[in-house]
């Protein structure tokens, strides 16, 4: 299994959790809905930051191609 897979499955499994704990506990309406919609951004933004390290990992590995493709074709061309 991936880092990735396992993180995902991590952090939607603590938000599940998360969200059955609130909803069971003995609380206002008005208070659970406010903790409820604060866990659901702090839930985004994991998921946006997560994204983020992915997309530039990416970007690093294609980036890192590129240079070697270049080279190679400049060792050809010579």
């Amino acid at each position: 299994m991936s880092s990735g897979k396992l993180i995902t499955g991590l952090l939607v499994g603590a938000t599940a959790g998360a969200v059955l704990w609130i909803l069971f506990a003995p609380k206002r309406g008005k208070t659970t809905r406010k903790r409820i919609a604060r866990m659901g951004e702090d839930f985004t933004d994991s998921l946006k930051s997560k994204f983020n390290e992915v997309m530039e990992t990416v970007s690093d590995k294609i980036e890192k191609v590129r240079e070697e493709v270049s080279g190679f074709a400049e060792k050809k061309k010579a």
